[in-house]
């Protein structure tokens, strides 16, 4: 598969499940109907999947730069906490102006989404790499 279509394959299965997933509890949690939430989640997958793009871009470039090959557990973490890092600081405005919260509700409910999406990308992509193979960067 080349690293494109690996992106786009990792990113459109990623994105459905999240969909759900983040409508439905973030509805239950702020008290506000799924359409609203559902808002929340489309705008969200929309910056998560440019935010992704890029940052897997990036993040394979300085990957196939070290000497050390493959994807350690340490370097699994840094991946998902450092994606997770850049998307909060997109994400916690449209959530406080959509759920017409303040930015620390805004902030709050993120920090679900942060914990939630933390584990999730971590099991997410090394489920990925078992069943689609690493990619170049790493093999």
């Amino acid at each position: 598969m080349t690293p494109t279509v690996r992106r786009i394959v990792y990113v459109t299965i990623y994105e459905l499940v999240a969909l759900v997933v983040v409508t439905t509890a973030l509805s239950l949690v702020a008290g506000k109907p799924a359409m609203d939430t559902g808002v929340v989640a489309v705008a969200s997958s929309v910056i998560a999947v440019s935010w992704a793009y890029v940052f897997n871009l990036m993040f394979e470039r300085w990957e196939a730069s070290r000497r050390v090959r493959g994807r350690s557990t340490r370097r699994r973490i840094v991946h998902a906490v450092l994606y997770e890092a850049g998307l909060v600081l997109m994400l916690v405005p449209l959530i406080a102006w959509q759920l017409d919260a303040t930015l620390l509700e805004a902030f709050l409910y993120d920090l679900g989404l942060i914990l939630f999406f933390t584990a999730y990308t971590f099991g997410f992509t090394w489920v990925f790499d078992r069943v689609f193979g690493l990619p170049a960067s790493a093999a």
